[in-house]
């Protein structure tokens, strides 16, 4: 690429002609879509059961808030182990070429094709035979107070681990797309003035992809937060390990559809705001 030449990111989208029938068709079907998201949250708000005094009685109650806090605790775990992933891997993927890359790079994202149940089973079926089987034998006894902490794989280890598998793949994915848009000249640059390749990676290529790192462990802890499936085969839904969609579940499953409307809207909202923080930092957005 020749110097001083603009890459594709950095010239603005076309605006072609202001109505024509292809921009009408399309925005006639992404107006129908928003129509349709629009209409299920606002049919949830008036729900006939669900006032807003049983609304707030729901979510101040103990078994939402107990909930809640293993939902928040367990995905910021998450989010740390896929932030440390996702830096590291993605790089690896974005800037080396090695014998297997290709293999390495579909190989990383399984998780995001694989139904959630099917992780579930994956990790029932590993743990219940070698070697899956020791380690978790030798985590129940390296942990002394077994019973008050619950450091198993039943547990806050267990959720830890079920959603770290279904939303790994997408930060990595996610950084992986924010290295590629950072010129590899500047790291060139930066070494070619006397910093070695890691130097370079923090002050130069770490800084510029930043917000395309933060939006997607943004996108993965709203992944991680809504599990489900592999949590139901592999934990279970006990009280102690109950996290706010196993909690939708089971109340909806004994006839209590107000609870679980409101944990929904609980999490609908809790994703927006992931969301209209992502759209933020997306690298080159521009509000108008």
């Amino acid at each position: 690429m020749k110097a001083g030449r603009k890459t594709a990111s950095e010239f603005p989208p076309l605006a072609g002609r202001r109505t024509s029938a292809l921009s009408l068709i399309c925005l006639s079907y992404l107006s129908l879509f928003v129509v349709i998201v629009v209409t299920l949250i606002v049919t949830g708000f008036r729900y006939e059961y669900l006032s807003f005094e049983t609304f707030k009685e729901i979510i101040s109650s103990p078994d939402f808030l107990h909930a809640a806090q293993i939902s928040v605790v367990g995905s910021l775990i998450t989010l740390v182990l896929v932030v440390i992933f996702a830096v590291t891997a993605g790089y690896a993927l974005s800037r080396y070429r090695f014998p297997g890359h290709a293999i390495l790079d579909t190989i990383a994202d399984i998780p995001i094709l694989l139904p959630p149940v099917v992780v579930g089973v994956l990790l029932l079926i590993f743990f219940a035979y070698e070697p899956g089987k020791t380690m978790e034998v030798e985590m129940y006894k390296r942990t002394a107070t077994h019973e008050r902490t619950g450091l198993t794989m039943h547990s806050m280890v267990g959720i830890v681990l079920c959603q770290f598998i279904i939303s790994a793949s997408y930060a990595i994915r996610s950084a992986k797309a924010a290295y590629d848009s950072v010129d590899r000249r500047l790291e060139q640059v930066a070494m070619s003035l006397g910093c070695t390749d890691l130097q370079a990676f923090c002050r130069v290529t770490l800084p510029l992809a930043k917000n395309g790192l933060i939006a997607g462990s943004i996108m993965a802890w709203a992944r991680a937060i809504g599990v489900f499936g592999p949590l139901v085969v592999f934990v279970g839904t006990s009280v102690r390990v109950r996290t706010l969609p196993t909690l939708i579940y089971l109340e909806l499953s004994i006839g209590k559809e107000e609870v679980s409307l409101a944990v929904a809207l609980v999490m609908v909202a809790m994703a927006s705001v992931a969301l209209a923080i992502v759209h933020w930092l997306a690298p080159g957005r521009k509000w108008h």
